[in-house]
């Protein structure tokens, strides 16, 4: 008898591991609903008036469930607008190196990001959407405001950092346009090492340096 029973208990198939297909699948479904809930919400309302509790009430869901597949409303908005890049992790990764080469490595992590064609193609395109819809040219001008500039602004600690940070942002826009949207020559396709050397402390004197008055 006891025989038996270790015989057929042997037969039995092992278990699988990891997560039933099903609740993969419903993972997935809420991350989705969520991500569907922030894009109505961030459209409507902006990326200022836009809240993680705003888009859990929306996508009938905890709040605690939106932070658990998001980070923050960064994260959530780059996802939601199907962002290629993030430029507030851009600014993050600048601001932690030494204060003197904040401006080269903006521009370093910048060009090593925008040279991948995919991601260059998919930022331009975004670009053009916001220049011509006001509701997108509002949403992406408030999280740069936001996530950028500010962010630049308060780790700088000067007077007019905000101004800085705003006159910084000329230059990379602009060298992203005229790099990887109009493709002017020979900036387009001058080497990575030769556009951070002459951008990056540009950048930088904007950032940090001597305003002429």
């Amino acid at each position: 008898m006891s025989s038996h029973l270790r015989a057929d208990e042997g037969s039995k198939p092992p278990r699988r591991r990891g997560r039933p297909a099903r609740a993969v699948a419903l993972a997935e479904d809420t991350r989705s609903a969520i991500v569907a809930a922030a894009a109505d919400e961030f459209s409507r309302d902006g990326y200022d008036a836009t809240s993680m509790r705003g888009i859990a009430r929306a996508a009938n869901v905890d709040p605690a469930l939106v932070r658990h597949y998001f980070t923050d409303k960064a994260d959530l908005f780059a996802e939601s607008i199907a962002a290629p890049m993030r430029p507030d992790q851009l600014v993050k990764q600048a601001l932690a190196g030494p204060r003197d080469q904040v401006g080269v490595n903006l521009v370093r992590y910048l060009v090593e990001t925008m040279d991948n064609p995919a991601t260059s193609k998919r930022v331009i395109r975004m670009m053009h959407t916001a220049l011509g819809q006001e509701f997108a040219a509002r949403m992406l001008r408030q999280f740069v405001m936001r996530e950028v500039l500010k962010r630049i602004a308060n780790t700088l600690g000067e007077d007019d950092s905000e101004l800085r940070a705003s006159f910084a942002a000329t230059q990379v826009v602009g060298l992203v346009v005229a790099r990887y949207g109009l493709k002017i020559e020979p900036l387009a396709s001058a080497s990575p090492d030769e556009v951070v050397a002459r951008i990056g402390p540009v950048v930088q004197w904007h950032l940090l340096g001597n305003p002429l008055h």
